[in-house]
């Protein structure tokens, strides 16, 4: 049972959503009828989280990676179910997820494992972000962006105990938990 009420979909307020749907009907998503117990605070959010969803400049696999792995490193049953079959669909293959999993010593692990431990990236993980991945300075914005906003988003699906659509599979979140 979740902490707060989900809004009902009929009573979405579309004004809050705009900024993800531009007026598009979407479908229930427990985490909007969540978010939307503020709809201020929800219309200011996904203006960031559609900018890190679909306008940013990571690859997209890059992107689903570092979701899944900030959504294992805060236990976010929400977050990792909502990204494990998106990090497939982008190219992440089943020995990439395992190793988000593991907590395996790869540069993308280091650094969404700093930037949660340490709130920064160390000298040699930026330099190696930009020399042997190849971003660029906005791709290292979305890169530190994206960590943060889907671990704040992490925290509150935690703290308000939002569950997981029906039928939505949370495929091996529940294995050993090493960080």
């Amino acid at each position: 049972m979740t902490r707060l009420a989900p809004v009902p979909y009929a009573e979405w307020d579309q004004d809050a959503i705009f900024p993800m749907t531009g007026g598009r009907t979407v479908p229930h998503a427990n985490s909007i009828s969540f978010l939307l117990n503020h709809p201020e605070l929800t219309k200011a959010f996904l203006t960031l989280s559609t900018h890190l969803a679909a306008k940013s400049t990571l690859p997209a696999k890059l992107r689903e990676l570092a979701i899944l792995r900030i959504a294992w490193r805060r236990r976010c049953r929400y977050e990792w179910a909502q990204h494990v079959a998106g990090a497939r669909r982008k190219g992440a293959t089943e020995e990439e997820i395992a190793a988000v999993r593991a907590g395996a010593d790869t540069l993308l692990n280091r650094a969404v494992d700093e930037l949660d431990r340490d709130s920064r990236l160390s000298d040699a993980t930026y330099a190696a972000l930009t020399e042997q991945e190849g971003l660029d300075d906005r791709q290292m914005m979305d890169l530190v962006f994206t960590v943060g906003g889907y671990g704040t988003l992490a925290m509150a699906f935690n703290t308000f105990e939002v569950e997981l659509e029906d039928g939505l599979d949370d495929e091996g979140f529940d294995e050993a938990h090493p960080r």
